[in-house]
């Protein structure tokens, strides 16, 4: 997947500038470990080895999913461009909808957020844990291991699988991880000459959204394992931003909605964020997590 995505960048920067680029694989804490996301640190895993070697001088740029940036900020390193985003739903891949699963299915994931709100709409399911690249997650349901299991519709088709989808979850059903469906490149912050280039990748409505997506979950203090959605939606020059915590057995959540103007998107997460702990979501997260 981070090879294909990075090649997707490569392929549009050349396109755009004419400059050829080299991809150098470069292998995480997060790609070898077998445990859950959030036992070997949270979404950091995927992108401090990234991290180390651009400010070592070894690469120019890194990609990322930007769904696994950690929000705050890291010395000496900016996002220098954000490029249009894919689709950011997440997408049951199985025998049939979810509707139409017998009672008691298994349903394998790794996320927290996808744990809670499967609960929530179908409180029979039996949830399971489960890690390993989108390949590895599809052959548990071709083994029979799980009867489907829930990927991001994006990386799906990235990877030429849509082949395996049978729903596709609309946000209101199930919202998507902040910034999920968005690519994030990095590169060193005194870097003004890769800055510039980068740039032109960068696309304003993407970066509006995913800003204010990003801003909510740091304003929560919430990582990845707290279940917590966010979508922005782009419309006539103004973002429209639902978030929402939901408790791990599905059975209570926190779900509010502000819009706002696209300078202002940092802002409406932190809004919406307060909104949403004023009703209790750092109570709801905490049950969540212990």
């Amino acid at each position: 997947m981070a090879m294909t995505q990075s090649g997707l960048v490569a392929d549009a920067l050349t396109a755009r500038t004419g400059r050829a680029v080299e991809l150098v694989g470069v292998t995480t804490e997060g790609d070898v470990s077998k445990a859950l996301l959030a036992q070997i640190g949270g979404t950091g895993v995927f992108v401090n080895g990234l991290r180390e070697r651009l400010l070592d001088g070894e690469i120019d740029f890194a990609v990322h999913s930007l769904k696994d940036l950690p929000t705050g900020p890291a010395d000496g390193i900016t996002l220098a461009a954000v490029p249009p985003r894919d689709d950011p739903r997440d997408a049951l891949c199985g025998p049939a909808k979810l509707a139409d699963l017998r009672r008691g299915a298994r349903i394998g994931t790794g996320s927290p957020r996808r744990v809670a709100q499967l609960r929530a709409l179908r409180p029979d399911l039996d949830v399971v844990p489960i890690r390993g690249n989108a390949d590895t997650r599809l052959r548990k349901v071709t083994d029979g291991e799980v009867d489907a299991v829930v990927l991001a519709y994006a990386g799906l088709n990235r990877i030429g699988r849509l082949d395996a989808v049978s729903e596709i979850f609309e946000p209101d059903q199930m919202l998507p991880a902040p910034g999920q469906g968005a690519l994030a490149i990095e590169c060193r912050a005194d870097r003004d000459d890769l800055i510039e280039l980068l740039a032109i990748l960068d696309d304003a409505p993407t970066r509006a959204a995913v800003t204010a997506e990003r801003a909510l979950l740091a304003t929560l203090e919430a990582g990845c394992s707290a279940p917590v959605g966010a979508y922005a939606a782009w419309e006539d020059q103004i973002v429209h931003l639902t978030g929402a915590v939901v408790g791990y057995d599905g059975e209570r959540q926190i779900r509010l909605s502000e819009s706002g103007s696209p300078d202002e998107s940092e802002r409406l997460g932190r809004d919406l964020a307060l909104r949403m702990l004023a009703e209790g979501a750092d109570q709801l997260m905490g049950e969540s997590t212990s």
